[in-house]
Formats: C-alpha cells, structure tokens, sequence
C-alpha cells in the first residue's frame, strides 16, 4: 500500500510538472524566453515547452495598441493657455527588446507621449493647432516612431482629439474674427468703390471723344425719367444750346 501511494504522489507530481511545462500562445502573443535568467529566445504563436524551475517566459501582445493620452496643459507659442488630449496607436514589433530595453513598455509609452506632446504644441501657435492639427500629428509620430524604436515599439499614428480654451479666450478670439469680418468688408466695399469710378472715367472718356455721345446720353436720360411716374419735370439743356445761345450774344 505504501508504495502505491508513492507512485500516486509521484504520478500526480508529473502531471503537475507537465502542465507547468506547457504553454499555449495565441496567434498574436509571442513568449520571451528565459533559462536561469538568461534571454534564450523567442517562442510563438502555438504550443511550446518549458523546462519547469528553470525557464521562465514573458507574455508579449503584438496586436495594435489604443493608448489614450491624458490631458495635458500646454501653453503655445504665441502665450495661450490650452488643454490637448490625444491618442497614440502603437505595436511590439520586437518582443525581446519590448521586455529587455524597458521596465514597462505600455507606462514607458504613455509618459512619452506625454512629453512629446506638450514639447511639440508649445512651439506652435494657438492658430496652427486648430488649424494644422494634421501636420501636428505627423511631427509628434515621427519623434515617439524615432525614441520608442530602441524598444521594439512602432507608433503607427497620432492624433489629436481635442484642443479646449478658457472662456476669456474664446471671446477674444471671437472679438478677433469679428474684427476680420468688419475689415474684409470695408476693403471689398473700397475695392467697389474704385472699381465703379474708374468705370465712370473710362465712361466720360469714351462719351467725351465721340461726336454724338453726349446727345445720346442725354436722350436716354429723358427716357429714364419720362418713364418715372413724378409730377415735375426738370429737362436739362445740352451743352451745344448754351454754347449757340453764347456765340448770338456775341455776334450782336
């Protein structure tokens, strides 16, 4: 009998040992391998085999990643005070870097971004950000692409989700469009206003040297006001009866 309860504890030992042994990743996980502590390798997707009490293995997701970037005060360039969120998507490319060149990839990530973000927008002006926000986004890409690379990291994109103002800024800001709008207006109504009086010279010039401009000119000046339903009406003498009436006076 005491043999067989030895063999029981020995059986359910190595079934203990066996599923310890045993791992199972997912197409998307990759295994970090380790043997007394020692980098031997990296295993996956599928079944693998550990030796128990001497390797050991880390768990990498190499799926996309959606790191939501917590608000950050920023102040921009031209002194403006805002608030900028944003959101970083990110993947392991190489799982061994991801575990041996940083501590933790994922907080790593997220302070960087972090940084990255105020560091950007404050060399900017509070026009660009809401205006060039596609711009923006490629640059803070292209800084955490170039810093998270030593650790096995790929940023595939950035953006920027929200940029918020104070109350004071936003009435100034609307003080400000306002004020473009009034002047945009007057230059279009001066521009009008040159526009029509240089139609006007060029009408005098073209009535002035033909022979019989002025006399239709005002012909269709007693048509226009023929047509009008007034009770008086003025009719204005052409030019040539006061230069007749003037050459008479004359000759007596």
């Amino acid at each position: 009998m005491a043999d067989l309860g030895v063999l029981g504890m020995l059986l359910v030992l190595f079934v203990i040992v066996l599923f310890a042994s045993i791992k199972i990743l997912q197409e998307y996980e990759r295994a970090v391998m380790f043997t007394l502590g020692r980098f031997t390798g990296v295993k996956g997707p599928g079944l693998i085999i550990m030796i128990p009490f001497i390797q050991t293995m880390r768990r990498v997701d190499l799926r996309t990643v959606v790191l939501d970037v917590p608000t950050q005060e920023v102040i921009s360039q031209d002194n403006v005070s805002v608030a900028v969120n944003a959101v970083v998507y990110f993947r392991v490319v190489e799982p061994e870097k991801a575990i041996l060149q940083v501590e933790a990839y994922l907080l790593a990530t997220s302070q960087l971004a972090q940084t990255t973000l105020r560091s950007v927008l404050g060399k900017h002006d509070l026009d660009e950000m809401l205006s060039d926000r596609d711009r923006l986004n490629k640059d803070i890409q292209e800084i955490l692409d170039s810093q998270t690379f030593t650790w096995g990291i790929k940023v595939g994109n950035v953006e920027i989700k929200q940029v918020d103002i104070n109350e004071s800024m936003i009435r100034a800001i609307a003080k400000q469009a306002e004020a473009e709008r009034l002047r945009r207006a007057k230059v279009i109504n001066a521009e009008g206003e040159v526009q029509a009086a240089e139609k006007l010279v060029e009408a005098a010039r073209m009535l002035g040297t033909a022979e019989s401009g002025m006399q239709l000119r005002y012909l269709s000046a007693l048509h226009e006001m023929v047509g009008e339903k007034t009770s008086t009406l003025v009719l204005p003498l052409p030019l040539e009866a006061f230069n007749y009436l003037a050459g008479k006076k004359t000759e007596t």
